[in-house]
């Protein structure tokens, strides 16, 4: 088990204790990851799920969040939209917050869908560890205080959300206990069956009743909202099958196709490299082209594998946070519609209905002599390149995991290419004369570069989990 806290990855292992299933596991961590990782995850948010059964048949599940506002003329309505600026390190990004930037949840809906087509446990089992952490607090870690600090004026929007930040007076900081008595009460309503979807009136009663004060979701919204089942979008390289995700979301395909169309990469060739990059920028302006969007914010992952050689690949976000909380339920609501990166066309332009697009990419990867590893990564625009050098890496250099996903990784952003420090000096060299841009080297690793969370099973049997450190991850390996 592999996820984006040590506490997150503690509740996927204790579904594998107790024989469930790895989807058992990615399920009962993204549960916790609401308390733990509250800043990026919600079951207020969306998300998709990779799993490869040990027979070899791969299920995509879509439960990523639609535009709202079927049955408002959207024109007459008086929005609650806040533009906020958040101060990131070297640069200042603008968010737009409010009822009005909450587009339709999906995570609930898709944990649920999830358990009941693959799950092996009650979701009593699944749910406890998070119930536990949201009465009896969870420590808030070093990753979690570095986005909390981030995003503080986002959250202290509204007393509900400013509550989940901050006691007496105080913002919560690494070490200090996270509670969460709302949604402890909300998580024992799902494990007693009171909740068996979105539509349960303790989720959709609350929601429709805060959206009445500026939003734009409906209970036709609500009632519309289906889990799609698609197929995976699948790459071929060197052998290897990558399974990943598929449209209309678009960091698979850029994935996918930056994989398929890359000329082999000798790890230790600096010309290697640049090509590499090269080809993922042209695979990223493709989709540019198209009209995608090109960012989906606050994401966090994690992957599971169990004894039969299930694997399960599951990448959730809820943007930045609307900076609103569904009354008496604990969840913090997304903003993807306050979102630019995520609204080409302009804010509230979509349709109601549609399906958003999302850098998320939740993968699998299939060696040739059997062995099976399920990656994905949080990181924004950061996801295509952190994936695809760690499966570059995996693939062309037969590299082993640990070394994959820790090794120094380069990021080709609209002002130039981003390295991260330690990256060997000809490599360096190599980069500055690609033509790709200017070349910055940053001083210190951080969590712009992604977090890639990664178990794989030999086909002997025997398991790696790997968390990437830095986003803090957690990794446990369950012994029988």
């Amino acid at each position: 088990m592999a996820a984006g806290g040590v506490a997150t990855a503690e509740a996927g292992a204790r579904a594998l204790a107790a024989g469930g299933n790895a989807v058992d596991a990615v399920l009962a961590a993204t549960f916790a990851a609401t308390v733990a990782e509250q800043t990026i995850a919600s079951l207020g948010g969306g998300g998709f799920l990779v799993v490869r059964e040990p027979g070899g048949a791969v299920h995509v599940r879509d439960f990523f969040v639609d535009t709202p506002g079927r049955g408002l003329p959207v024109e007459e309505l008086d929005l609650h939209f806040v533009p906020m600026d958040v101060q990131f390190p070297g640069t200042v990004q603008t968010f737009h917050v409010g009822l009005g930037s909450v587009a339709v949840p999906g995570l609930l809906a898709g944990m649920l869908a999830a358990h009941e087509e693959f799950s092996r446990l009650p979701l009593s089992a699944l749910v406890e560890p998070a119930r536990r952490y949201a009465t009896e607090g969870v420590a808030m870690d070093r990753s979690q205080q570095v986005i909390a600090e981030l995003i503080r004026d986002l959250m202290a929007l509204t007393p509900e959300s400013r509550s989940l930040i901050q006691r007496d007076g105080r913002w919560l900081g690494e070490g200090d206990l996270v509670r969460n008595p709302g949604l402890a009460r909300f998580l024992g309503l799902v494990a007693d069956g009171s909740v068996t979807s979105q539509l349960s009136d303790p989720f959709a009663g609350p929601l429709l009743e805060l959206m009445a004060g500026g939003g734009l979701v409906t209970a036709q919204d609500l009632q519309a909202y289906r889990v799609i089942a698609r197929p995976a979008r699948t790459a071929v390289r060197q052998g290897h099958l990558v399974h990943t995700n598929p449209p209309p979301s678009f960091g698979g395909s850029i994935i996918a196709d930056t994989l398929a169309g890359a000329a082999p990469v000798d790890v230790a060739d600096p010309a290697g490299w640049s090509s590499l990059l090269g080809t993922l920028v042209a695979a990223t302006e493709h989709r540019r082209t198209g009209g995608a969007p090109l960012v989906s914010t606050g994401t966090t992952h994690c992957s599971a594998v169990d004894p039969a050689g299930m694997v399960a690949s599951m990448t959730v976000s809820n943007g930045v946070t609307s900076g609103f909380v569904v009354p008496g339920t604990g969840i913090q609501l997304n903003n993807m519609l306050g979102e630019a990166d995520l609204n080409p066309g302009g804010f509230h332009a979509m349709p109601p209905g549609r399906r958003m697009g999302s850098m998320m990419s939740p993968s699998v990867l299939v060696a040739p002599d059997g062995s099976v590893v399920a990656l994905g990564s949080g990181g924004s625009e950061r996801i295509r390149s952190a994936l695809v050098e760690v499966m570059v890496r995996l693939i062309d250099g037969g590299q082993a995991l640990p070394v994959a996903v820790a090794a120094a990784r380069a990021h080709p952003a609209d002002e130039g290419l981003q390295v991260e420090p330690h990256m060997p000096d000809p490599v360096v060299a190599g980069l500055r004369g690609a033509g790709l841009g200017p070349v910055n080297v940053w001083t210190t690793p951080g969590v712009y570069f992604g977090g890639v969370n990664a178990v794989q099973r030999h086909p002997d049997g025997s398991v790696v989990a790997v968390a990437d450190g830095r986003r803090g991850g957690g990794a446990v390996v369950v012994h029988p």
